[in-house]
């Protein structure tokens, strides 16, 4: 499934549900209150200290949301096709976010 991993010290959770909505049309995303051993915030978010583990998006350091995806062929129910169709809806509805925001 897909799953977003945002910054804890810095959330933009309507940026990530923004993501989210666009993703879910391609994929399905993470429904478990437990990703990776942290809580999520919403279907498909957690978020964590990315400065403090130096995850990528933290990498600009900008005033612009950001977060890290996170999606694996390993489910019966996606294909390689279908992570990279999710990676892309991920950017247009982040930049869609941003644009309106």
């Amino acid at each position: 499934g897909f799953y977003l991993v945002g910054d804890s010290e810095n959330p933009h959770l309507e940026f990530h549900q923004a993501i989210i909505s666009g993703v879910e049309k391609v994929t399905h995303i993470v429904k478990d209150e437990d990703i990776i051993g942290e809580p999520a915030k919403s279907d498909g978010i957690i978020l964590v200290p990315v400065n403090t583990l130096g995850l990528c998006g933290n990498i600009t350091g900008g005033k612009c949301p950001a977060t890290t995806t996170e999606v694996y062929p390993d489910s019966p129910r996606a294909t390689d096709a279908i992570c990279n169709d999710a990676q892309v809806a991920a950017i247009v509805s982040g930049i869609d976010y941003v644009l309106k925001h």
